[in-house]
């Protein structure tokens, strides 16, 4: 057993820079997927003048504020995606262990631990897919599915109710499933498929459809704006995994919270 509460505000400082330690790993994913590297091996270097990086060019949120958001060797401009995605990345992984361990709490057992990882790990892959779609359109399967196996043996591991998950990958990949069905492809992709799998390998049932439909009226309140302010058309294209990426870490945060809130409406 940790004790919790005693340490709080050392480990909130810790937990924070490993999460931005975690997004700067992410960012070399990110990159690496479009170029079809691997991302296991390998130096980073920089994407304009492919120079290798350093030790001192890799420090998470530092090094982009010390080197002005520019590459230490060529000069050229880094994109500032990679100072939020380390940034936002910790924010994350400190929100996922304060919804885990509020403040009071003593101790953290082994179960909770393991949790607190798994949680971490959801928030990487869904961090993953939100930027990867939001830039390229596309959800990359080769991460979903192998991360839906281990979310689903992760969770059964960990005694959620094995129904409940097998109701939320049923419903998570059946729905986009139906849908691309249905529309011979046009309305989704199949890599939303995947993704709908992921959601219900992590999430289960009811959560699943608490995810489903922070997605959806997100994606319509943004659809309607960005038409609104003729920066869409009816006929454009949105990055739905986006949205589904955002409304699963939501869910995944406050899900039990905002169903709590809805049972006691009926």
């Amino acid at each position: 057993m940790v004790s919790f509460s005693r340490m709080l505000p050392f480990l909130q400082v810790f937990i924070f820079a490993f999460g931005a330690m975690i997004g700067s790993f992410l960012n070399a994913v990110l990159w690496r997927l479009r170029t079809k590297e691997s991302f296991l091996y390998g130096r980073s270097y920089c994407p304009k003048c492919r120079h290798r990086l350093s030790v001192f060019d890799l420090v998470p949120l530092f090094s982009y504020l010390l080197l002005r958001g520019k590459c230490r060797y060529c000069f050229l401009p880094i994109g500032s995606s990679y100072f939020f995605i380390e940034a936002v990345t910790g924010l994350l992984f400190l929100m996922v262990a304060l919804t885990s361990f509020p403040v009071g709490a003593e101790s953290i057992g082994a179960v909770a631990f393991a949790n607190l990882l798994l949680g971490w790990f959801v928030v990487s892959v869904l961090v993953i897919v939100f930027v990867y779609d939001l830039r390229y359109m596309l959800i990359p399967r080769s991460i979903t599915l192998p991360a839906t196996v281990l979310a689903l043996a992760a969770n059964v591991a960990l005694g959620m109710d094995i129904a409940h998950l097998v109701i939320g990958v049923a419903i998570g990949g059946g729905f986009f499933w139906l849908q691309r069905l249905l529309s011979k492809g046009k309305w989704v992709g199949g890599g939303d498929v995947y993704l709908g799998l992921f959601m219900g390998a992590v999430l289960g049932y009811p959560l699943i459809l608490v995810a489903l439909f922070i997605a959806y009226v997100a994606g319509a309140l943004i659809g309607v704006s960005l038409m609104v302010i003729k920066r869409k058309t009816m006929k454009s294209e949105l990055p739905f995994g986006t949205f589904l990426a955002a409304g699963t870490v939501f869910t995944l945060l406050y899900g039990q919270v905002i169903l709590g809130w809805y049972m006691g409406l009926l």
